[in-house]
């Protein structure tokens, strides 16, 4: 079963408090929905290593913008610290995205893609979809549309020319304007 993410979080325990803001744009670069969670206050600060490096993603004051573009197979979450600075952008390898109860949500398709502000660009979970295939939750369709995409952006990331991830900040700041309680 592929586990649907959506983008308000409200799953996530570890997030005690935050602020959340959705809008719809429909620009020269991008269509599809944006989320953003201002997170205000969490049980605990989220870290992850990247070989000899550990980066925190999640602590209080950190945003988490998610971009939900229409008819891709993928979703790009950028995290921003306290200070507003990128720590990473981390690239959702998807079936599909679409919107219930007016918030938009994605298909996880296991593989995933890292991109550090430094330009370093990380492959994770190539296990989880090997896994996935192996015990039936997906077919070789979705096993190669999943390599296909991810194919794609990476060439697209080493060479510039994957803008969404350009427009983070821009849109960082359209939504920070419409934050509710």
């Amino acid at each position: 079963m592929l586990q649907r993410k959506y983008g308000d979080r409200s799953e996530w325990k570890r997030v005690l408090k935050s602020r959340y803001a959705q809008s719809f744009l429909d620009t020269k670069g991008f269509t599809g929905y944006v989320t953003l969670l201002k997170i205000e206050k969490v049980t605990e600060p989220l870290y992850v290593c990247y070989e000899d490096e550990t980066i925190c993603i999640a602590n209080n004051e950190y945003i988490w913008l998610q971009h939900f573009p229409l008819n891709k197979h993928h979703s790009v979450t950028t995290m921003f610290n306290s200070n507003g600075e990128i720590v990473q952008w981390y690239i959702d390898i998807c079936v599909e995205n679409g919107v219930e109860k007016n918030i938009p949500w994605m298909d996880d398709l296991f593989l995933d893609i890292v991109v550090l502000p430094t330009g370093e660009v990380i492959q994770k979970d190539v296990d989880e979809l090997e896994e996935a295939l192996s015990k039936g939750v997906i077919d070789e369709s979705l096993y190669h549309l999943a390599w296909t995409e991810a194919n794609l952006l990476t060439h697209l990331i080493k060479n510039s020319h994957f803008d969404l991830i350009k427009q983070s900040k821009s849109h960082k700041e359209i939504l920070l304007n419409e934050l509710v309680t």
